[in-house]
């Protein structure tokens, strides 16, 4: 085998290894983004289900799931806090 095959299959390891990296960081990023939309989901399907009967209710868009998941609980607080005030 020769010195320059060698050299360029580390070559080529060593873009498909750039390639692979520059492409899992979105990839996290949107597996995270969505696990906060399934709790999100969750905790406000969780609370009209509590609240419903009361004649609470909080709609489910993009907005409030995305408030209730990346805030948590505070965020779900204060999405109850909106909905009571206006």
């Amino acid at each position: 085998m020769e010195w320059k095959t060698v050299f360029l299959a580390l070559a080529g390891l060593f873009v498909i290894y750039l390639a692979g990296s520059a492409l899992l960081r979105p990839l996290k990023w949107l597996f995270r983004v969505a696990s906060w939309a399934l709790v999100g989901v969750i905790l406000l399907v969780v609370i009209n289900a509590v609240f419903g009967r009361m004649g609470f209710h909080i709609a489910i868009n993009p907005v409030t799931v995305l408030t209730a998941g990346v805030l948590q609980v505070p965020g779900v607080l204060l999405l109850v806090l909106i909905n009571y005030l206006l």
